[in-house]
């Protein structure tokens, strides 16, 4: 029998083949956006929204150690069967990490497809929140405050809930970053005085409302929260008028306060009647 031959250069066959698996892998998953709708016919809203969520828990995990995201991983365990819609996935998952937790999906390798997540959050100061392992809590907090902002700077409670559920965060269920998520921005928030939980009176059974609590007015402002809300939309912040015109007057405030008053108001932003106007915020978040 002849020896077995062993040669430490690969076989230029199966290099081959190997490009050709990732040629066709890359024709795939860059379908043409009207092939990708027509793919995401056969599934229901439901698998898809499950895709999404299971993508967006992978990427906030890889991040946690601040190493970079292979697409050849996120294929192989996340998407799997679903390869026909992953722009779709893909594109959905880095909304809502940028609107839920304040971080844009970056390709950093174009040829080998490689990504990271980049911290694009208005950032509160406060002790509690500063720290770098807090980031997604502080994506959250952000959100709900911005939330509360574009709604008239108060929502009720149930509002916030459908909002958040909307992006992916259920508020009775676990989650692996923000564990018990009503506990989190009714107990925890409210004790640091970042939100405001109250019963709206003549309700029954009691309803409850949440408006900034003095920390957030100390630690961040409306117009950056506008900034905020109006850089997720891609809009100009004039876009809503109302608000910042509202922002403009808080900014001119705090410019014309005397030398010793370091925060103006220490309440959050008054309740304002909601806009009807053209420039209606409700679907800002």
């Amino acid at each position: 029998m002849a020896p077995k031959r062993c040669s430490k250069w690969p076989d230029p066959s199966q290099e081959e083949g190997l490009a050709q698996e990732e040629e066709e892998e890359d024709f795939a998953l860059t379908q043409r956006s009207s092939q990708v709708q027509r793919n995401l016919q056969r599934l229901s809203g439901a698998q898809v929204d499950q895709k999404v969520s299971e993508l967006v828990q992978f990427l906030l995990v890889k991040d946690q150690k601040k190493i970079p995201i292979k697409r050849a991983d996120i294929l192989k365990n996340i998407i799997k069967d679903y390869k026909d819609v992953y722009p779709e996935i893909i594109n959905r998952a880095g909304r809502t990490l940028q609107q839920v937790f304040g971080l844009r999906l970056v390709e950093i390798d174009t040829k080998h497809h490689v990504y990271i997540l980049v911290s694009d959050l208005v950032r509160l100061e406060g002790e509690n929140l500063k720290q770098d392992h807090l980031t997604a809590r502080l994506g959250l907090l952000t959100v709900i405050l911005s939330f509360i902002y574009m709604r008239g700077n108060s929502a009720k409670e149930s509002d916030v809930w459908d909002m958040l559920k909307r992006l992916g965060v259920e508020p009775r269920k676990p989650h692996k970053l923000f564990g018990d998520v009503k506990k989190l921005v009714t107990v925890e928030f409210v004790q640091q005085k970042y939100l405001e939980y109250n019963r709206l009176p003549s309700t029954d059974p009691a309803e409850f409302e949440l408006q900034w609590g003095p920390r957030a007015a100390k630690e961040t402002s409306r117009m950056q929260i506008l900034q905020f809300v109006a850089k997720i939309q891609s809009k100009d912040p004039k876009t809503w008028s109302t608000q910042y015109s509202e922002a403009a007057a808080e900014v001119l405030s705090c410019s014309s306060s005397p030398p010793g008053d370091v925060g103006g108001d220490s309440q959050g932003p008054r309740r304002r009647k909601p806009s009807v106007s053209s420039s209606s915020p409700h679907g800002a978040l």
